[in-house]
């Protein structure tokens, strides 16, 4: 039964590789691209220095769009440092030019540290190696020995090897510019997260921070990086036989980055203009200017002390146990234990209403996850709680598809939830990687951020409850479920994914 669990966990992370977009023409519009004046980045935030030394701003980032052309903008303009955590990068167009901007900013002598966790690096060890081979990047891997360098049966080996390990991941998004600005949330970095995939997207949710707190999301990425369980990959892939050509390399990338098929104009004049709507934005009342927040990021080696509850599940427990009338949660996954099952029910006894939105099986992108909900779906709503399935093609799809890719394509991908959120009592919102699940909770570090401020969980309110609406989701109760509807293939898969244990899910 091991063994076959196994090789459903090596089948499931390795489904969900990405492949590169790559287009035809060839054309490069580089040379013609106007010179990016400096300083833009001290210009758009010299006027809130003053109320950044005792407050802290946050713009909720709703579409894949914005969060996209932000931070590249926020990469353009980066005149000290970028540091990045991400559970995938991925080698997609919206990675390749990701990539591509890190390389820009390294040229002009930004120091740019990347770290990213092992089982979901699907890059070529020598594009990996020739990245990293750049004065002023830094790359490392957490948590090695599973993916990177290895191949389907050394893999298989790893996880039988230390099975516990192997499965503890770094799920932690973090994207921090200059020490100055963060962006982190839900959202990895592959099309998908975009708004920019041609089949298939999530409906995702980041914040970009300003102020006070961008110094516990520095510390926080200092923690990891200095961690032994964060290995340069110089070390991971010594023993590689790589061919290290960065000018080809670089060049390569860059020529990807200077075609307008892979990039287009209009894209890279949006990015290329977005200083001029930063003002807009501090005057819009959605760039808020919080007193009391929270960025709250698990240890390293989360497992390593199993007496203390992880520093991200102690801070959702208390706020749930704090709730006086409402818990709006947003997850993509919905797999509770006797402990979760326990609190929600102390929580609606007190009269708190709760109600969850999560994927149906037919938005899912994960089958083992999906699996874990329905042995626990009955229960929760025997306790009281609300439960909404979103729909893959949900109307409210429609107000998220923002970018230039929908203006030129006739289509409408469908899309599954990504983002994980909870408001409490209509006055606190949390942002952050964390799945309502045991793998949060028990086995990948994750991070939050926890924001008191009344207007702001109003507006996030809406989002949710509009995603919650009959045209959006299914209301699922304890006569109906929409999994029905799914194919018979998926519904098949389901079944089987029911062997795999919930607590690694």
């Amino acid at each position: 039964m091991r063994s076959l669990i196994y090789i459903f966990i090596i089948l499931f992370f390795t489904s969900c590789n990405h492949s590169a977009e790559k287009t035809g023409s060839t054309k490069s519009f580089c040379d013609s691209i106007k010179v990016q004046e400096k300083g833009l980045l001290d210009l758009a935030l010299n006027d809130v220095d003053s109320i950044s030394q005792i407050k802290s701003g946050v713009f909720v980032l709703e579409h894949g769009d914005d969060a996209m052309i932000s931070r590249a903008w926020l990469s353009k303009n980066a005149t000290k440092s970028i540091d990045i955590q991400y559970f995938i990068i991925s080698v997609d167009n919206v990675g390749l030019i990701a990539c591509n901007y890190l390389l820009e900013a390294a040229d002009k002598g930004v120091k740019v540290r990347i770290l990213v966790d092992d089982i979901m690096v699907e890059a070529e060890p020598s594009q990996i190696a020739n990245l990293n081979a750049h004065p002023n990047i830094q790359i490392k891997i957490y948590n090695s020995g599973v993916n990177l360098g290895k191949n389907i049966i050394q893999k298989l080996k790893a996880f039988k090897k230390d099975f516990q390990k192997s499965n503890q991941r770094m799920h932690n998004k973090t994207f921090i510019i200059d020490d100055r600005v963060v962006i982190t949330g839900g959202r990895n970095i592959a099309d998908e997260y975009f708004d920019y995939d041609h089949e298939y997207n999530f409906r995702d949710r980041d914040v970009l921070l300003l102020g006070k707190v961008v110094k516990n999301v520095s510390q926080s990425f200092n923690t990891f990086w200095e961690n032994a369980l964060s290995v340069d990959v110089d070390s991971i892939l010594r023993d590689e036989k790589l061919n290290i050509d960065t000018l080809k390399a670089y060049s390569t990338l860059r020529n990807y980055a200077c075609n307008q098929d892979n990039f287009w104009p209009s894209v890279r004049n949006r990015v290329n203009n977005l200083h001029h709507h930063f003002q807009e934005l501090k005057q819009s009342g959605q760039l808020y200017w919080l007193d009391d927040i929270h960025f709250v990021s698990d240890e390293p080696g989360k497992l390593s002390d199993k007496q203390v509850l992880p520093n991200t599940t102690a801070a959702l427990e208390q706020l749930i146990k704090q709730a006086k009338k409402t818990l709006l949660i947003e997850s993509p996954y919905l797999i509770t234990n006797n402990e979760t099952e326990k609190l929600f029910k102390e929580t609606i006894t007190r009269g708190v209403e709760i109600k969850i939105l999560t994927n149906s099986l037919l938005s899912t992108d994960n089958i083992d996850a999906f699996g874990g909900y329905q042995k626990c779906r009955k229960q929760l709503l025997e306790i009281g709680v609300k439960i909404f399935e979103f729909k893959p093609d949900a109307k409210s799809r429609f107000s998220l598809l923002t970018g230039d890719l929908q203006k030129r394509k006739n289509f409408v991908p469908i899309f599954g939830l990504h983002a994980k959120t909870m408001i409490v009592d209509d006055s606190i919102s949390v942002v952050g990687t964390f799945n309502l699940d045991p793998r949060s909770e028990n086995l990948n570090t994750e991070c939050i951020t926890i924001m008191a401020n009344k207007k702001m969980a109003k507006q996030i309110s809406e989002f949710i409850l509009t995603d919650m609406k009959t045209e959006n989701a299914w209301e699922t109760t304890k006569l109906f479920n929409p999994d029905h509807l799914a194919n018979k293939s998926k519904q098949f898969k389901t079944k089987i994914h029911h062997l795999v244990p919930k607590d690694i899910l």
